[in-house]
């Protein structure tokens, strides 16, 4: 069976249910993925990889990060009002392209000036440049399972309406509102065509910002939002979602299914909003995102990849006694063999493309299962947690390029392509475990092997 692909282009603690950080929208863009053939999944899991690190993306930080990262600071444009409008009103043959009114493009500029505040350049994440485990540790905090908890309780009727009409289990959507915003708590106070207008006189050798722009005076010309409405992070994402005006075009919906979506006040529509990127994505009803693995003793890493049921024959379980589902699986040890493991089904790259980092995608997931009421993970995570900068990561990425293992973007941020790599070089070197987990002795290990030194 195929799954068509919309590609994307990877923690707060305060807060309630009550009515009230980063998600960009993205041009449709779409692959059909085989899953039936078991000697494709590899093959596949590349480029479900590739698809959710491309430039057209459908979730805020990777792609704006990217934009961001890629920047020289000489190609800043240093603010001033005068050249600031001069930038905007250049903007209007686009607009009118996209059939916004003259009115609407000039109310949404007049006297606007550029903000200070809002940054030229951005290169950290949490879910990039913190250790998984301390990520983990924030996003499925236990005031945030309760919290979580109470919301399923209180909207339990409508949260199983959405369900039936998406397909995506209400525990998935609950714990990605309540990552991104805190269940609505959280969704940013900054004026969005204000922060975007900023950001696309700035940086005017990224497009994308522009491309947000025009996207938000859309909403505002046929979208039913009102510009006092449209408030949103430094970066224009916007409401429980955090959708940036690109997605919120795409995938926003109502809960009641009439009138605009208003993603900003009321948490159904968040929640329906939500279920509907994901299901456009590709995420297929009841198949869970994975499980916990208890990896047997002598359990010899030759492969990261194949069928569930091929896992279960080399011994591996579930670590809760669930059977596990059909179709093909991903072995994801975060700290190596000496931590947790997991399998991951199809589902979890879905939840990667709402945000293209498995810190995210793992504690999403994590977070929904014990919103659902289940018991945390079992297996122990090491108490001296290895984690490698940024740098190291793109050395390492650098030096399996090198070796011809890695063929993704050097940018020191490590997905299943990189992990795939370093499983490579692992069983060329007949180094055990073959886990595919990166330390620093793997590092020293790949410099000595590409310049030729003795181990």
């Amino acid at each position: 069976m195929g799954i068509l692909y919309a590609a994307g282009k990877e923690v707060n603690e305060s807060g309630s249910c009550a009515n009230n950080r980063w998600k960009t929208g993205g041009l449709a863009f779409a692959v059909e993925v085989d899953f039936d053939s078991r000697r494709q999944m590899r093959h596949n899991i590349q480029i479900l990889h590739l698809l959710t690190v491309l430039p057209l993306a459908l979730c805020w930080p990777a792609r704006f990060v990217s934009a961001l990262d890629q920047a020289n600071p000489a190609d800043q444009t240093a603010p001033t009002p005068t050249g600031f409008q001069e930038f905007l009103q250049s903007l209007w043959p686009l607009a009118e392209e996209k059939g916004v009114t003259r009115g609407t493009f000039d109310a949404a500029f007049v006297g606007l000036e550029p903000d200070p505040a809002a940054p030229a350049a951005s290169n950290r994440q949490a879910e990039f440049d913190k250790a998984l485990k301390s990520y983990l540790d924030e996003a499925v905090s236990p005031r945030r399972i309760a919290r979580g908890r109470e919301c399923l309780n209180r909207w339990q009727d409508e949260l199983q309406q959405i369900e039936r009409r998406f397909g995506v289990p209400r525990e998935i959507l609950l714990a990605a509102f309540g990552i991104e915003t805190d269940f609505g708590k959280a969704k940013g106070e900054k004026d969005v065509v204000r922060s975007l207008a900023t950001l696309a006189y700035r940086r005017q050798d990224r497009p994308v910002f522009r491309d947000e722009l025009i996207g938000a005076l859309v909403m505002l010309d046929k979208g039913g939002v009102g510009r006092a409405a449209m408030k949103g992070s430094w970066a224009g994402a916007m409401g429980g979602p955090q959708f940036l005006p690109s997605a919120f075009l795409k995938y926003a919906v109502s809960y009641a299914v009439r009138g605009s979506p208003d993603i900003w006040n009321n948490p159904l529509d968040s929640l329906a909003s939500i279920a509907n990127f994901l299901r456009q994505s590709g995420w297929q009803p009841g198949l869970s995102w994975g499980t916990e693995a208890i990896l047997p003793k002598n359990f010899g890493f030759a492969s990261l990849h194949g069928s569930f049921a091929a896992f279960a024959e080399e011994g591996v379980k579930s670590a809760n006694g669930d059977p596990f589902p059909q179709g093909d699986a991903t072995l994801f040890l975060p700290s190596g063999a000496a931590g947790p493991a997991f399998l991951l089904s199809a589902n979890y790259w879905i939840l990667k493309a709402y945000n293209n980092s498995d810190s995210y995608a793992l504690s999403l997931s994590l977070l929904a299962q014990r919103i659902e009421g289940k018991p945390p993970p079992r297996g122990h995570w090491p108490k001296a947690e290895i984690f490698l900068s940024r740098t190291q990561k793109a050395e390492i990425q650098r030096l399996l390029e090198s070796l011809g293992l890695y063929h993704g973007e050097i940018d020191g941020r490590f997905g299943q392509a990189s992990r795939d790599a370093i499983h490579d070089f692992q069983l060329s070197i007949k180094a055990a475990p073959a886990d595919g987990f990166a330390t620093p002795e793997l590092l020293d290990r790949l410099v000595a092997e590409v310049s030729g030194r003795p181990r």
